[in-house]
């Protein structure tokens, strides 16, 4: 499984609301990404609207690619969309700026 790390920005004045909103992340959305291949999904959110996204896949493209294909992420990322700042016009989750892993703490034998 692949690890990955990816950033946006929200808009810091949409801030409570975009956390509001992934409170409740609609069931069929959640299962769309476990159906895709995304798994251990976690995001994070700095008060001045830095998100960081990590994900595990076996390849993140095929996966947002399933995603992209379902009818939940498309109805998803219309009303995500307004949150983010330097999109250009694409859906968040077309978006992402890679960020490149240079260390990862392998778990010990006596783990």
């Amino acid at each position: 499984m692949n690890r990955y790390c990816f950033c946006l920005q929200v808009r810091p004045d949409r801030r409570d609301e975009y956390v509001d909103r992934h409170r409740d992340v609609w069931p069929e959305m959640q299962a769309a990404l476990r159906e895709s291949g995304w798994h251990n999904y976690s995001l994070f959110l700095r008060d001045d609207g830095l998100l960081i996204g990590y994900v595990e896949a076996g390849d993140l493209e095929a996966a947002q690619k399933a995603m992209a294909a379902t009818e939940v992420n498309t109805r998803w990322q219309a009303e995500m969309s307004e949150f983010f700042t330097g999109t250009d016009g694409r859906a968040p989750d077309e978006s992402f700026l890679l960020v490149p892993e240079i260390f990862h703490l392998t778990p010990s034998s006596e783990d």
